[in-house]
């Protein structure tokens, strides 16, 4: 998993010099507001094709190793939790397992027996670094501890591959990184520990998807998990014996997807894969990634692809083209903007975008089009529960607002923004920096 906000202002910080202190206005921060409910949207797409989504996701593994059964938890499921839980983490996982209950129906609760099935432990950055340098957060099965992970690293023992059912899981998430990452580690490795273990990017909808754009479960994803502990399915059954229930158990349990109208299911290739996990790796020069990227453009043009792999290729390529070439960086995001426009599955991949968007435009001084395009983004990103993208988009129609002469509700919205970025960013000072850098772009007035 990787967290939005490591890149959400790519663009500020290419076009900009941050300014040093204080915001330009003293303010008063507000107490942290954070999401009470959840109002996940039902899935969209015909049965047909949530039933291979399915077989996809649950018997094979993100390396492309396949699995030759379904292993699942026995219910009833238990939680608990071991380290420095934070008051905000606790409340997001009582969320979590309320939906899971409610949505997924899985008989899930939490636990003070040590011996949980499931066990969230919360480590030192430093202690994630040395394990998995490249991971937010993880998931692994047979283990309890973060003592028990680090004996059982050379065993063979964390390999999903070996189970035949799911007894123990163990997830680690740092400590001391923003609440709103540490709650999207909750819904994407529960989700995992519970469910299936693959990620596939051609799902617009859904937390099983390594393009990291939606921060907690769909109604796509309970769905996929209300299925996976069905009472047709068993541990231990393969492929062909699921994919023959599947299609009555859909039937049941979502009988609006019961509709013709799919689009033919098409496979990711690996070739893609590979450039887009270069583009977006970090690693390596800003040329290579920004050559992977464009070389992920040209496979699905070939392939004909159209919407959200499409449009995240581009969104990719877009960020990556900041501090290069400005012109071309515009260009890319406005070809996502058209590829993720073509379905109402994509609105928060587009609403990503909007954060870019709202940077060119605010440089060019053109306050009415940040507005037009914050008002667009902002309740996409709220009903997506995603408070990081809320808080830029607010801050971008603040300063926006401020252009026009509307100061009494550019502050307004300001103050707004900084109680949701305390919860998408963490700290008091990575929200006035973020703050300072959308205020730095503002266009300087000339002297009077």
């Amino acid at each position: 998993m990787k967290p939005f906000a490591a890149f959400a202002l790519a663009l500020v910080s290419a076009c900009t010099q941050v300014p040093e202190g204080p915001p330009p206005t003293l303010l008063e921060f507000p107490a942290m507001r954070s999401f009470a409910t959840a109002t996940s949207t039902p899935p969209q797409r015909p049965n047909s094709e949530i039933a291979q989504d399915f077989l996809d996701l649950v018997f094979r593994m993100e390396s492309g190793q396949p699995l030759a059964a379904l292993t699942r938890f026995e219910e009833p499921i238990t939680v608990s939790t071991v380290g420095q839980v934070p008051t905000q983490m606790s409340r997001d996982l009582d969320l979590l397992l309320a939906r899971l209950r409610s949505e997924a129906r899985i008989d899930i609760r939490r636990t003070e027996n040590p011996n949980a099935s499931i066990v969230i432990e919360t480590v030192s950055q430093r202690q994630m670094q040395r394990a998995a340098p490249n991971a937010a957060c993880f998931v692994v099965p047979r283990v309890q501890s973060w003592s028990e992970l680090q004996r059982s690293g050379r065993n063979g023992a964390l390999n999903w591959g070996t189970l035949t059912k799911r007894e123990h899981a163990a997830i680690f998430i740092p400590t001391g990184i923003p609440p709103q990452e540490a709650r999207d580690c909750l819904h994407e490795e529960l989700a995992q520990g519970l469910g299936p273990l693959n990620d596939l990017y051609r799902l617009p909808d859904s937390v099983y998807n390594d393009d990291n754009i939606h921060a907690v479960l769909t109604g796509f994803d309970t769905l996929i998990l209300r299925v996976f502990y069905d009472p047709e399915l068993r541990n231990g059954m393969s492929r062909s014996d699921v994919a023959a229930r599947l299609p009555s158990i859909l039937a049941r349990l979502n009988p609006r997807g019961q509709h013709g109208g799919g689009q033919t299911v098409r496979l990711t290739p690996r070739t893609w894969i590979n450039a887009m996990e270069t583009a977006l790796s970090g690693r390596g020069s800003e040329a290579s990634r920004r050559t992977a990227a464009a070389r992920a453009i040209d496979i699905g043009n070939q392939l004909g692809w159209r919407g959200a792999r499409e449009g995240f290729a581009y969104y990719a390529y877009g960020r990556l083209q900041i501090s290069n070439d400005a012109s071309q960086a515009l260009n890319a995001f406005n070809a996502a903007n058209i590829a993720f426009a073509q379905s109402p599955t994509t609105d928060i991949h587009a609403a990503h975008v909007a954060v870019q968007m709202a940077a060119f435009t605010l440089i060019s001084g053109d306050a009415q089009t940040t507005i037009r395009i914050a008002d667009q983004a902002i309740p996409v990103a709220r009903r997506h529960e995603n408070a990081a993208l809320m808080a830029l988009l607010m801050m971008f129609k603040a300063e926006a607002l401020d252009m026009q002469g509307n100061t009494d509700a550019g502050m307004a919205l300001r103050l707004d923004s900084l109680a949701w970025g305390r919860y998408g960013f963490g700290s008091r000072d990575e929200v006035i920096e973020r703050l300072n850098e959308i205020a730095s772009l503002r266009p300087q007035e000339p002297p009077s």
